[in-house]
Protein backbone atom coordinates (compact mmCIF):
# COMPACT_ATOMS: atom_id res chain seq x y z
CA UNK A 1 0.00 0.00 0.00
CA UNK A 2 2.68 2.67 0.87
CA UNK A 3 4.51 1.67 -2.66
CA UNK A 4 1.25 2.26 -4.29
CA UNK A 5 1.02 5.44 -2.63
CA UNK A 6 4.37 6.63 -3.33
CA UNK A 7 4.35 6.21 -6.57
CA UNK A 8 1.22 7.90 -7.09
CA UNK A 9 2.38 11.10 -5.69
CA UNK A 10 5.38 10.63 -7.88
CA UNK A 11 3.11 10.45 -10.66
CA UNK A 12 1.14 13.33 -9.47
CA UNK A 13 4.39 15.65 -8.76
CA UNK A 14 5.60 14.40 -12.11
CA UNK A 15 2.52 15.24 -13.91
CA UNK A 16 2.81 18.82 -11.83
CA UNK A 17 6.23 19.48 -13.29
CA UNK A 18 5.62 18.74 -16.85
CA UNK A 19 2.44 20.95 -16.97
CA UNK A 20 4.76 23.59 -15.33
CA UNK A 21 7.10 23.35 -17.97
CA UNK A 22 4.42 23.53 -21.30
CA UNK A 23 3.67 26.51 -18.85
CA UNK A 24 6.98 28.33 -18.73
CA UNK A 25 7.58 27.46 -22.37
CA UNK A 26 4.50 29.21 -23.35
CA UNK A 27 5.00 32.15 -21.27
CA UNK A 28 8.63 32.39 -23.03
CA UNK A 29 7.29 31.79 -26.14
CA UNK A 30 4.66 35.04 -25.82
CA UNK A 31 7.26 37.35 -24.57
CA UNK A 32 9.97 36.50 -27.50
CA UNK A 33 6.92 37.28 -30.11
CA UNK A 34 5.73 40.61 -28.12
CA UNK A 35 9.63 41.70 -28.22
CA UNK A 36 9.33 40.70 -31.89
CA UNK A 37 6.69 43.52 -32.12
CA UNK A 38 8.40 46.04 -30.11
CA UNK A 39 11.53 45.84 -32.15
CA UNK A 40 9.36 47.37 -35.03
CA UNK A 41 11.47 49.76 -37.42
CA UNK A 42 9.91 52.60 -39.28
CA UNK A 43 9.48 51.83 -42.80
CA UNK A 44 11.97 54.13 -45.16
CA UNK A 45 10.42 55.86 -47.73
CA UNK A 46 12.66 56.11 -51.02
CA UNK A 47 12.19 56.55 -54.71
CA UNK A 48 13.63 53.92 -56.82
CA UNK A 49 14.38 54.69 -60.76
CA UNK A 50 13.15 51.21 -62.55
CA UNK A 51 14.06 51.71 -66.50
CA UNK A 52 11.33 49.38 -68.35
CA UNK A 53 10.98 49.42 -72.24
CA UNK A 54 7.86 51.25 -73.15
CA UNK A 55 5.90 50.27 -76.72
CA UNK A 56 5.90 52.70 -78.97
CA UNK A 57 3.75 52.90 -82.21
CA UNK A 58 5.42 52.34 -85.03
CA UNK A 59 5.62 55.37 -87.37
CA UNK A 60 6.13 53.40 -91.11
CA UNK A 61 4.95 55.51 -94.03
CA UNK A 62 1.82 54.32 -95.70
CA UNK A 63 1.52 52.22 -98.62
CA UNK A 64 -0.25 52.91 -101.36
CA UNK A 65 -2.26 50.30 -103.20
CA UNK A 66 -1.99 50.62 -106.64
CA UNK A 67 -4.69 50.24 -109.17
CA UNK A 68 -4.52 46.87 -110.10
CA UNK A 69 -4.00 46.57 -114.50
CA UNK A 70 -6.77 43.48 -114.41
CA UNK A 71 -9.54 45.78 -112.77
CA UNK A 72 -10.48 47.42 -115.39
CA UNK A 73 -11.00 44.24 -117.78
CA UNK A 74 -13.96 43.68 -119.17
CA UNK A 75 -15.59 40.66 -120.72
CA UNK A 76 -15.07 41.46 -124.53
CA UNK A 77 -11.85 42.18 -124.29
CA UNK A 78 -9.19 39.69 -126.28
CA UNK A 79 -7.65 36.76 -124.61
CA UNK A 80 -4.38 38.48 -125.42
CA UNK A 81 -5.54 41.48 -123.32
CA UNK A 82 -6.21 39.40 -120.52
CA UNK A 83 -3.20 37.73 -120.44
CA UNK A 84 -1.10 41.04 -120.72
CA UNK A 85 -3.28 42.97 -117.52
CA UNK A 86 -2.81 39.63 -115.78
CA UNK A 87 0.82 39.51 -116.36
CA UNK A 88 1.35 43.15 -115.42
CA UNK A 89 -1.11 43.16 -112.66
CA UNK A 90 1.61 39.84 -111.15
CA UNK A 91 4.54 42.27 -111.21
CA UNK A 92 2.27 45.27 -109.44
CA UNK A 93 1.36 42.54 -106.83
CA UNK A 94 5.10 41.53 -106.20
CA UNK A 95 6.40 45.07 -106.27
CA UNK A 96 3.42 46.31 -103.35
CA UNK A 97 4.16 43.12 -101.30
CA UNK A 98 8.21 44.53 -101.34
CA UNK A 99 6.93 47.66 -100.51
CA UNK A 100 4.50 46.32 -97.20
CA UNK A 101 7.73 43.82 -96.16
CA UNK A 102 9.80 47.03 -96.07
CA UNK A 103 7.26 49.07 -94.30
CA UNK A 104 7.08 46.28 -92.00
CA UNK A 105 10.72 45.86 -91.33
CA UNK A 106 10.84 49.44 -90.68
CA UNK A 107 8.78 48.76 -87.36
CA UNK A 108 11.03 46.08 -86.14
Amino acid sequence: MKSQVSRESADVTEKCRSSSNVQVTQVLLVILLLSGCAAHVETEVRTVRVEVPVQVPCRAPEVAVPPWAAASLRKTDSLEVKVRALLAERRQRIGFEKELAAAADACR
